[in-house]
Order: structure tokens, then sequence, then C-alpha cells
């Protein structure tokens, strides 16, 4: 196997024996051979759109098969030799659809007509074939802006198919996909025409989030500023992680009236904030962290566990029995939710014991997204003239559980008292529970949002170059980024796309970088690694 497609591959380089995260050869040589698939119906998507066919199960189901291959989203490989074989039955066919429209189905590429073997090993052998480093004749920076693409596009299908689950779509979004899959297979382009490619990754991105936020807060409304409570109630219990909104809903409906408390854990914190959810009295609070203690929090948490989308590695025997995974997540021997009906979460819930008391602990706020804070700008370009708050800091991103993430932490502890820090994602829980206080009502810490709210922080930095009339490199802000898996990949392509600059990353640079693409990336944007909390401070404030 060969995968470098997240930040704690190993050594920096790439995982050849196994997944740092707990992906297996075989689960890796299944997902690549998955996004052969894909390519290969893409290449009859791109053709159908020439003759005006255009199928919406083809575009939910490329989204989808994509969104699995993402880092700790599923490692059962029974699913992806189910996937693989139901793109190819997708692909033979849209082709019939799109030869009868008179479209060309003469396709050259193996991508367009490979049959899977009939087993897992034939599979897996076919996987291994096609993999990341399959082509060792590509120029290295062309592979380089190639995985840099086909990381990104994984990252808008993830954010493309949260969206599509609340009805919001743009045809446009899945064009790209496609047309991008596509792209990967040809070898006559130039490093210029893949670096053209890469940036409209990031425009697109910002499409597919927008989708995203209309979907959020059309079904949910705009969140509000809402305190959450990190203790627990006594009684039975159930806890969600991951990020999407829908099944946290319908858990929601179907534990009404159950004597069973709801509680978010990881991304899923931001949700208290969202008024049609926040308003069932048994959606109770918050528990744990995202990754630092994450099997030492699920060990010990007395009920039930749902695990929605990514972002969580594989549970300890010790508590497995109480892991139930929906969506598009999957592990080998942890039962699957289908259809949303929870009731084997709920049962399990109420057979567990529960919390036996009330445990009051410390409580966060949430709901700091584009409308709240908006709501407040007039306040928060005075405070800036007056000099009251002299920058605002973008700590944001993901959270992992590789050493050097601590950065994050002291870099938020160290922020001079009169600037404000703006969080998102799960890298904020390495600092979620700080106490900044505030500038003259302001909160120091305001907490924009999931990953998928990224959308938010940017109209919220768009917004205040407007009121300063300044172009948004221009503004007293600084972005601080930590990443992990796809969707930061695409959320960084967005921002180079808006021609943000200065931009600190961390813990460490993507290994699917090439030093040559690094060097554009650098001359280009000035995009640099995190040093130490106090060096970047000093450059930032020159102080």
């Amino acid at each position: 196997m060969f995968c470098y497609q997240c930040e704690q591959t190993a050594k920096g380089e790439g995982c050849t024996k196994m997944g740092v995260c707990g992906k297996q050869p075989d689960v890796a040589a299944l997902q690549d051979l998955l996004v052969h698939a894909l390519k290969g119906l893409s290449l009859y998507a791109v053709e159908g759109r020439k003759v005006g066919v255009v199928d919406d199960s083809v575009n939910v189901f490329t989204c989808e098969a994509l969104f699995s291959t993402l880092t700790n989203v599923n490692f059962d490989s029974a699913d992806f030799v189910n996937l693989v074989r139901k793109a190819v039955e997708t692909r033979e066919s849209l082709k019939t659809k799109v030869q009868a429209a008179g479209g060309n189905v003469n396709f050259s590429q193996d991508a367009a007509s490979f049959q899977p073997e009939a087993t897992l090993e034939g599979m897996v052998a076919q996987g291994e074939k096609v993999g990341l480093k399959s082509d060792p004749s590509v120029d290295p920076d062309i592979l380089s802006l190639k995985h840099t693409l086909l990381f990104g596009i994984k990252g808008i299908a993830a954010y493309a198919d949260h969206a599509q689950i609340l009805g919001q779509k743009d045809d446009a979004v899945f064009a790209f996909v496609h047309e991008s899959l596509t792209d990967i297979l040809k070898k006559d382009l130039t490093l210029q025409d893949w670096l053209g490619k890469v940036l409209k990754c990031g425009e697109v991105n910002l499409r597919t989030m927008e989708l995203l936020d209309a979907a959020n807060t059309g079904a949910y409304g705009h969140p509000v500023p809402t305190r959450v409570p990190l203790g627990a109630r006594e009684g039975k219990a159930i806890l969600v992680s991951g990020h999407d909104l829908k099944d946290l809903e319908e858990l929601l409906k179907q534990t009404e009236g159950k004597g069973i408390h709801i509680y978010t854990h990881g991304e899923m914190l931001p949700t208290h904030g969202y008024p049609e959810l926040k308003k069932y009295p048994h959606f109770y609070g918050h528990y744990g962290t995202a990754w630092q203690n994450q099997h030492k929090e699920f060990g010990k948490f007395p009920g039930s566990i749902l695990m929605t989308t990514n972002c969580i590695q594989k549970p300890q025997a010790s508590y497995e029995k109480n892991i139930f995974t929906c969506g598009l997540v999957g592990w080998p021997d942890i039962p699957h939710i289908s259809n949303r009906d929870f009731t084997p979460v709920i049962q399990r819930a109420l057979e567990l014991p529960g919390f036996p008391e009330n445990e009051n602990g410390k409580w966060v706020m949430v709901g700091f997204a584009r409308n709240s804070v908006l709501g407040v700008a007039d306040k928060v370009i005075d405070a800036v003239k007056n000099k009251a708050i002299r920058h605002f800091f973008l700590v944001a991103g993901c959270d992992g559980a590789k050493p050097g993430r601590n950065y994050y932490t002291e870099f938020v502890e160290k922020v001079p008292e009169d600037c404000v820090v703006l969080t998102l994602a799960c890298g904020k829980f390495r600092f979620f529970d700080k106490d900044l206080g505030d500038i003259g009502g302001i909160p120091r810490l305001l907490d924009v949002g999931q990953c998928n709210d990224a959308y938010s922080a940017i109209q919220i930095a768009v917004a205040l170059s407007k009121a300063f009339n300044v172009g948004v490199n221009e503004l007293p802000l600084s972005m601080i980024l930590s990443w992990y898996e796809q969707k930061a990949v695409a959320i960084l392509l967005t921002l180079l796309h808006l021609g943000i600059r200065d931009i600190r990353l961390g813990p460490s640079l993507p290994a699917f970088t090439s030093p040559n693409v690094l060097d554009v990336l650098v001359k280009n944007f000035n995009i640099k690694p995190i040093a130490t909390p106090e060096e970047d401070l000093k450059a930032i404030l020159g102080q």
C-alpha cells in the first residue's frame, strides 16, 4: 500500500505497511480501486453532459463513494467491494444512456472498461496496480498537483454529500468532480494547467461550502450564541460524534420522551447553537474532546455512542459493543444503522447504566457563526478603530493524535489580551474551554462552528474587509491553521483561490506537496509552516 493523504502519514512521507489511522492494506487497495472505478464512471458523466444526459443518482453516488475514502470514514473491506461493483454497474448503465443520446463511449483508458475480479483477493490485487504511485513515469511536480486535486475533490465530495442530504445541490459542483477525476487520467497537461485546476478546486469548494451553509441554516436556523455544559445529567445517555446534522436531528426525534439525554462529542459541539436542534429539552451538553483523549473518554461513557461521519479512530474492544455507526461510516464487526432507524442505539442506551448523578462542570459558548458575529459588526469595527482590539487570529482546522499539536493550545494561551481568537473545526478542542474573557463585551474566543462552517469564517473576513474598505490581506487578521485530512485540503485551496496570503500551516506540511510546488505556494501566497507560538506572534504583531 501507499497512502499519504493525511497529515499523520508515517514519517511524514507515506504509509506503506498499514495506515497510521489504522487502515489495513486491503482496504487501502480497495479504496484506490474505487477511485479508479470512479474515474471510469466520470468519463461517461462528462460525455453525458455534452449530450444532455445528467443523472442525479450518478452525481450523488460519486460523492458518497469518494467521501467513503476520506481518512477515518470507512475501514470495512466488504463495503468497498460493494462500492466498486456498484461503481462499475453505474458506469455501464450510464454508458448505455450516453450512447443512446449520441455521445462518445469509445474510451481507451482502462478505467472506462475494467471489470472487478470475483474475489476480495482479486480486487485487492487490482487495486494495488492503480494506486497513487502506480505510474512512475509521471513528473513528480505534476503528480503532486494531481494528488492535491484528488484530495481536494474528496473534501468537496464530503461537503457536497452533507449538503445534498438536506436538499442543496448544484450540478456545477458535481460536474467539476467528474471533470477532475477524468483530468487525473490525462498525461498531456502542463504544470501551469495543473496549478489552474488546483485553484479552480478551491473556487468550486467555496460554492460547495455555500450550499452546505444554506442547507444547515435553512433546515435548522442560523446558530445563535449558546452556553453548552460540559458536565452531565443523571440518567441514560447517548453520545453523538461526527458531523451530520440530519442524523442528530433524527436521533433527537426518536429519543423524545424516553428519558435519554443526548450529548455531543467532537465536531458535534457547535450543533447546540442551531435553534431547531436546541429546542429539544433532552439535548443536553457536550462530553469530551476530539482526539487527545478519545479512547479514554469513550471507554468511560456510560451510554451508547453513535458515530455519524469521520474524525474517529477504530474503537477499542473494551467498549466497541456500545458503538454504532451510520451514514458512510463502516468498521468490521461494528453494527451499522441504515435508514436512520436508531432503535438499536436507543435500546443499548436503555440497557446501560447512564450517569448515576448530576455532574456539574465547566461550560463553553458556541454559535458565533456569521450571522451572530456580523450582527455586532458595528461594535467590532468600533473596537478596532478605538484600538481596543488590535488583531484577530483565526486559529482553526483539524485535530489529531500526532505530537506537536500542543502548539495551538500554547498559541491561544499566549495571544495578547487585546486580540480576539476566532476558531472552527475540531482543532479547537486543544483550547475550547479556555476562559479568555472579553473585550468590551465581545468574547475573546469565538467558536464559528464545525469545519463544515468554514464558509462562515470566510464571510466574516470578507464583510470586515468591506467595512474597513481594504482587502482581506490588509485586515488585522492572521490565519493559523492545522490540517489533518482532505476537507482541510479543500478549505486551504479555497483560501488560496481567494488570494489570501501569509497563512501559517501545521503541524507539518503535506507530504504530497513536492519541493517545487511548495516553492510556488511560498512565492505566490507566502504560505509558511508554523514555528513556535512566541516566534509566530512576534512576527505577526511585531513585538
